[in-house]
């Protein structure tokens, strides 16, 4: 359970807009959920999310059809989104890539990202997933490159002017296993190579979250937020607020550096029917930014 302070879970939804959230799930008429919405933006102020540019990162959703996906973005009720390929494919044209975004923004939510993107050591593959990324207006590449590429990628991004973050992978990932190995690679190089930091792997390699968060924070251009049933091996994700990490910390962590990148969480419990978990998750999490502006956190 994640208490690092004297706010209980329960009291950090009770604060926050959990039921919101999940009333569109139940069926609720629009305005029973309308009014909770209201009554929450009195307690937590005009943006309930303290600055942080919350969203979901669209792996997450990754069985649902595009328009479906996007539907349930806003049924969570975020406005922000990491695009994963399952959305919009790498093998893509210029002109699908910029429908594909349109569809995101036209309802509200804005790109902020894309990724996971595997890199390897081919300048032909290099370029596209830059031109992809330049097509579709985003501005961040979540990625997975090889440490010999780095230096083609030095030059990629002073050409593009489009940010790179390397994503960890935990203890199985021989590369990037903790983003504290990325950020390590990344200081050669331009500043716009950078890191993911997914809080997760980041703890099943020992690190904690928060710590990591603040030691990346001047190149840290995406995150990964999530909850896991243990910090051991091939922990189980669970909902956030059901697990063991501490989400009071890492948002803290996040609020402190005043982060102004993807807060993006990927939800894994549940990849046929994710949208419960999901709801209940950007839930607890504005229900935590809640609790901690009531502390004065």
């Amino acid at each position: 359970m994640s208490s690092s302070t004297g706010v209980s879970r329960r009291g950090l939804v009770r604060l926050g807009a959990s039921a919101a959230l999940l009333a569109p799930l139940a069926g609720l008429a629009p305005r029973v959920v309308a009014a909770a919405g209201e009554a929450e933006s009195a307690k937590v102020g005009d943006d309930p999310w303290l600055g942080l540019k919350v969203g979901v990162a669209s792996y997450s959703l990754s069985k649902l059809a595009l328009d479906d996906a996007i539907k349930g973005i806003r049924r969570v009720g975020v406005n922000y989104v990491s695009i994963k390929d399952s959305h919009l494919s790498l093998k893509s044209t210029a002109e699908q890539r910029q429908a594909v975004v349109r569809k995101f923004r036209d309802a509200g939510i804005t790109p902020l990202s894309c990724g996971v993107v595997g890199l390897n050591d081919d300048e032909a593959s290099l370029r596209n997933a830059f031109e992809y990324a330049r097509d579709a207006g985003i501005p961040t590449i979540v990625c997975k490159p090889t440490r010999q590429s780095l230096a083609q990628l030095d030059k990629l991004v002073k050409e593009f002017n489009i940010r790179l973050a390397i994503h960890n992978h935990g203890p199985e990932d021989k590369v990037w296993p903790s983003p504290l190995d990325a950020w390590e690679a990344v200081q050669p190089f331009d500043e716009r190579i950078g890191v993911c930091i997914d809080v997760g792997h980041t703890a099943r390699c020992g690190v904690d979250p928060a710590v990591a968060i603040r030691k990346c924070a001047p190149r840290l251009y995406d995150l990964h937020f999530k909850d896991l049933s243990s910090r051991e091996g091939k922990s189980k994700p669970v909902v956030v607020g059901w697990g063991v990490l501490d989400t009071l910390a890492m948002l803290r962590a996040l609020l402190e550096i005043k982060y102004p990148y993807h807060v993006g969480l990927e939800y894994e419990a549940d990849m046929n029917d994710p949208l419960p978990g999901v709801a209940e998750s950007i839930g607890y999490v504005r229900g935590a930014l809640a609790g901690l502006k009531h502390a004065g956190a």
